[in-house]
């Protein structure tokens, strides 16, 4: 059997999808491939499904989907996953800048310890813009800040400013969101609001979306963009694609359905979870920034993404979606994918076009 076809076990009750059995390993080459479907007396469904590599994605893609990943829980520490991930980020941060050229810094913004990534040149119409990039990691680890940012500055030719934020488990919910916040808001003193834009992946997505609903609450001007790369925005319920993918999408351990977003909860600690700026989803969104969604079809976050995105069209914001084919979550982490780059020019022009466009402080005060 070629090891891209991977046999999947899911259970759907009712009309609702959930994954009871993800089986990342080869299938025997006695077991035939089959396509099935059987109903339970209670209603539940139970489907096989025989997935082999999608041919409509990169060669590259291709391969990254086809690797044999065992799907057997391997327990790590908190220190080990820091470790790992700061060993990767930096290798991947490295690789980042042989494709975009860029200078990075180490810096303090309010007290709280930042990246300053600027491209090689930063073209005089764009020295009073600026990007904020709260990075990916689960909000236990620090795995885009570089690979998030150096790209964008080198594409969009603007400075941005990674936040490295306190860190869960030992700084939970408002921890993080407090860093981002002070940061803006001493960046306010020298930048437009209109000239910041804020975005993020995946952990730093969610906290983007918690950051422009947290300054709408304290009545300060809004960002002129905001952009949620992989990201939700409801803690108190899970989305059907976290039953059904793992991190790496059909690859690798996949822990059983829970309640709500349990995975997070060393994040949100004591808070309720359908507080309207740990859970944007429940915030009253109007007048909200320009925002570019980002996910892919085997992202863990795509309906968290695509839940949110929604919400934000019901308010009437300007939201865009954008879904890549296949892929696990945060993909463009890895800069040597043709999709990354692609993913990472979309992000880096809705930035670029929306900067400056309009002052959503003066729009706020006129509703």
């Amino acid at each position: 059997m070629d090891r891209s076809r991977r046999r999947l076990h899911f259970a759907v009750v009712g009309a609702s999808f959930a994954v009871c059995q993800a089986l990342g390993q080869q299938i025997p080459s006695n077991v035939p491939p089959t396509d099935s479907s059987r109903i339970g007396p209670d209603g539940t469904a139970y489907v096989t499904r025989v997935v082999p590599v999608p041919t409509t994605i990169s060669p590259e893609a291709q391969k990254v989907l086809a690797r044999v990943v065992s799907d057997a829980a391997v327990p790590q520490t908190l220190e080990q996953r820091r470790t790992g991930t700061d060993r990767w980020q930096a290798g991947a941060g490295e690789a980042s800048k042989k494709i975009y050229p860029a200078n990075v810094a180490a810096d303090t913004i309010a007290g709280v310890p930042v990246r300053i990534v600027t491209p090689l040149t930063i073209a005089p119409g764009k020295r009073d813009r600026v990007l904020i990039n709260l990075h990916g990691g689960g909000f236990n680890s620090d795995s885009g800040s570089l690979t998030e940012s150096i790209p964008i500055a080198n594409l969009t030719g603007t400075k941005v400013v990674a936040v490295l934020y306190r860190l869960a488990p030992e700084h939970p919910f408002p921890a993080g969101l407090e860093d981002a916040v002070a940061v803006y808001k001493e960046l306010l003193k020298t930048y437009k609001p209109s000239h910041i834009a804020i975005y993020g992946t995946s952990a730093g997505a969610i906290l983007t979306a918690e950051v422009t609903a947290k300054l709408k609450q304290l009545g300060l001007p809004l960002p002129g963009a905001t952009g949620i790369f992989s990201g939700m925005g409801d803690f108190s319920q899970g989305g059907d694609s976290t039953a059904i993918y793992a991190l790496n999408g059909f690859s690798g351990h996949l822990d059983p359905p829970k309640p709500g977003a349990r995975e997070l909860e060393y994040y949100a600690g004591s808070t309720d979870t359908k507080d309207p700026v740990l859970s944007p989803l429940y915030a009253d969104l109007s007048g909200f920034p320009p925002t570019l969604f980002i996910t892919s079809g085997r992202d863990l976050l795509l309906s968290g993404t695509t839940i949110l995105h929604r919400a934000y069209l019901r308010a009437g914001v300007d939201a865009e979606l954008v879904v890549f084919e296949a892929l696990p979550h945060a993909f463009w982490n890895n800069p040597a994918l043709p999709e990354s780059k692609e993913a990472d020019q979309i992000m880096a022009r809705f930035l670029d076009t929306h900067l400056g466009k309009q002052d959503f402080s003066s729009r706020r005060s006129q509703e």
